[in-house]
């Protein structure tokens, strides 16, 4: 059965999408405390009488129900969404029209819409992804400042002002407007990549990886795919690098939960039905001109899934695709990885001299795989001292139990 927390996270979005669409774009702290209220209520039934079969249309019901009671109470001292309103003043139309709303089509239009709306032009860029992630995607303000590398008191500022930026708009964003629909697409993308690098490799204090994070951007991605604005090359490289990523997921760590290198993983747990959709869909991703950095990773991740063993994988080419990468979206973490790959390639003081290059290395500073890198390299140039104090440092910087348990046991590699 789904655990609670993932059915909660999956269904936050769709519940306060509907809502939103119904009370208005205006009453969103109304629309939190219904779904904040439909949660309770399912803890209270469901510790007493256990989830029901269908736990979403559960939630959805008690959403409606509650929805209704506020409209019937409030109808006369509140505006709700003006394109309803009408609809909404009359009994005889009030429940038809909820129902309608609440259907599973108009919900879907309705996700799109909200995660659309999000991505407002008042709305800072890194504040439109952050609001994605918190109202559609079930992130907590803490999920949300780990996925930034922010505090919670920064975040929740954050929050507050992207929301309030949010409610005066008019109404929710129009997803027939082409234009505008492909001025915000490149953030809706990047709110999703987010949403999966979090549950991937994330700064989680208390997982390495978090499967169901990763399941919901590839099925937030594939309701963006669906829509016919939406299925563009870059969203097709976007989901293709979801999938091929996440086919491998099933080896990422060991029966005790500890985290295992891509060297060590048993290739035969990973999940080829969704690696060979990623390659699908990479091959999609080649309908036209665009040529993003989602392809450029997605190419990647296929270079790494189709290795049938370690030994096996073309580490010249990934060091191109990273070249590609670097000359399309540069970053620390980039320039990072591309050394990993050049150290395959030419040996780890070429690795070493690689990640010295790097620009701004001082981003780095608090990510807990950069001093590792540079273990791995020092163990493998024969330097073991020099090695564990990498480690050493890397552990002082681990995010979890996991990467903790991991990094001692490179650090214990050190002495042999």
């Amino acid at each position: 059965m789904e655990p609670v927390e993932s059915l909660f996270r999956r269904e936050s979005g769709r519940m306060v999408a509907a809502l939103t669409r119904v009370f208005g774009v205006h009453n969103l702290l109304l629309v939190e405390d219904v779904v904040q209220d439909a949660f309770c209520r399912a803890m209270e039934v469901w510790k007493f009488r256990g989830m029901p079969e269908n736990p979403s249309a559960w939630l959805m019901a008690v959403a409606k129900n509650r929805a209704l009671d506020v409209l019937r109470r409030e109808r006369t001292a509140r505006t709700f969404a003006p394109e309803l309103t009408r609809l909404l003043e009359s009994e005889w139309t009030l429940a038809p029209i909820l129902d309608e709303q609440f259907g599973p089509d108009a919900i879907k239009d309705d996700v799109l819409r909200l995660m659309f709306s999000c991505c407002a032009p008042g709305i800072a860029e890194d504040s439109q992804v952050a609001l994605v992630l918190h109202m559609l995607c079930g992130f907590s303000v803490d999920e949300v400042a780990g996925a930034f590398v922010a505090s919670h008191a920064a975040m929740e500022k954050r929050l507050t002002r992207a929301k309030k930026v949010l409610t005066q708009s008019a109404q929710l964003f129009d997803i027939a407007d082409a234009t505008e629909f492909s001025r915000r697409l490149p953030v809706v993308q990047r709110a999703l990549y987010l949403l999966f690098n979090e549950g991937y490799h994330g700064a989680s204090s208390e997982f390495a990886v978090r499967a169901e994070l990763c399941r919901e951007a590839i099925r937030l991605a594939a309701l963006l795919h669906a829509h016919p604005l939406g299925s563009t090359p870059g969203t097709d490289a976007l989901a293709a690098l979801m999938c091929l990523n996440a086919g491998r997921l099933p080896a990422r760590t060991d029966s005790a939960g500890d985290l295992l290198a891509l060297a060590d993983q048993d290739r035969t747990k990973w999940d080829r039905t969704l690696i060979d959709e990623g390659e699908r869909l990479l091959q999609q991703s080649a309908r036209g001109p665009e040529l993003s950095a989602y392809h450029v990773e997605a190419a990647i991740a296929w270079v790494h899934a189709n290795a049938a063993c370690a030994t096996d994988t073309e580490w010249s080419k990934i060091v191109k695709l990273y070249d590609m990468l670097m000359a399309i979206r540069p970053s620390p973490v980039v320039a990072l990885n591309r050394a990993i790959a050049v150290a395959q390639v030419e040996g780890p003081e070429s690795g070493l001299k690689a990640i010295e290059a790097i620009e701004n290395r001082d981003r780095l500073a608090k990510y807990p795989f950069f001093p590792a890198a540079l273990g791995e390299l020092e163990l493998r140039a024969g330097r073991p001292s020099s090695a564990r104090q990498h480690f050493q440092e890397a552990l002082r910087l681990a995010r979890n139990p996991a990467e903790r348990r991991f990094l001692q046991q490179r650090e214990i590699a050190c002495a042999h």
